[in-house]
This record gives C-alpha cells, structure tokens and sequence, in this order.
C-alpha cells in the first residue's frame, strides 16, 4: 500500500509540474519583439579589423546600428545599406550582438549576430584601430548576456508556481494521513 501512496504523490507533482510549463513558456514566447523591418549584417562572420554591411528594408526613418565589435552606425533615412569597421582587438571566436533600431514609421529593435573569425588578416600598415598603434583606445566588450539564466524573470510566476507545487505536496501529505488513520480502525 505505501508503494501506490508514493507512487500517487510523484504523479499528482508531476502532473502538477507538466501543467505549469506550457504556461511559463507561452509568457516567455509573448515577450518576443517582432520587427516590420528586414536587416542582415554581411558577412555574418568576419575577421578582427575587416569590414560588414548593414542592410535594412522596409525602415523609412533613420535606422540606427549599434553593437560592441564596431562603432555605433547610422543608415539614413532613404538609404539602404552602410559599412562599418570591425574593431582590430575584436576578441576571435566571439559572437557579438548587432541591434538594429528603426525611427520611422515601422518603429521597433531587433537583433543579430556577428561572429568574429579565428584568424586575423595579415596587414602590414599601421591603422589607428589597431592595438599596436599610438594613437589606439579601447573599446567596448563583448555583450555576452546571462545565457538565458535570467531572461524573463517574473516574480509573479515564480510565486504562483511556488504556490501550485506546495499546494500540490499539501494534498499528497493529506491524502496519504488520511489514508493512513483509515488503515487501523
């Protein structure tokens, strides 16, 4: 008897736990930004000190482009792509986060990527970006984020689902002492 007794706890908390996840992720579905502008950064991977394109479409205000492997950028109004240039001390390897910002009429951000390639191009010139030159500063690092460990983090879910499992373990505790004080008479 006591097998079916655990065995009715762990699948009423389950069944408990299978309810609560679809709802989670549906309110962390609902967050997503869904832009009215197409954007690309080519090529999607460069070497440190190399050059991208931005492109946008269907943006007709100012597009803005910022990210932390290039200097912040601005497609103007009536153009459709602009350049920019890859910091030099671009970490190889690292993928950065390019965010694109449309002014006009179809307002709105989203992002991209940009992976900076493992090699560096051999160049013999002195070019101001670069680390072994005077005139050189630092720039900004890498925007690597949480991972995901903290995006979305709703107190309100959390305490409601809190609630669900405790209340959830509450009745499998009454279940089983109600059974239990059944079983001797």
């Amino acid at each position: 008897m006591r097998a079916i007794r655990v065995a009715s706890a762990a699948l009423l908390t389950a069944s408990a736990l299978a309810v609560t996840a679809p709802t989670a992720s549906a309110a962390a579905l609902g967050e997503e930004n869904v832009t009215a502008f197409g954007f690309s950064v080519s090529p999607s991977t460069v070497a440190a000190g190399g050059q991208v394109t931005l492109n946008v479409d269907g943006c007709d205000g100012e597009t803005k482009v910022t990210s932390g492997v290039f200097e912040d950028t601005t497609i103007h109004k009536g153009q459709k792509s602009a350049t920019a240039q890859v910091f030099w001390d671009a970490k190889p390897g690292a993928m950065y986060e390019v965010t694109f910002t449309c002014n006009g009429s179809n307002p709105g951000s989203d992002k991209t990527d940009l992976t900076i390639a493992t090699g560096r191009p051999d160049h013999n010139s002195h070019h101001p970006d670069r680390p072994d030159h005077p005139d050189h500063h630092a720039h900004k690092g890498v925007k690597a984020g949480t991972g995901g460990s903290f995006g979305g983090f709703d107190l309100h879910e959390i305490a409601l689902g809190g609630a669900l499992i405790a209340g959830t373990f509450g009745a499998a505790y009454y279940k089983m002492r109600r059974r239990t004080g059944g079983d001797h008479s």
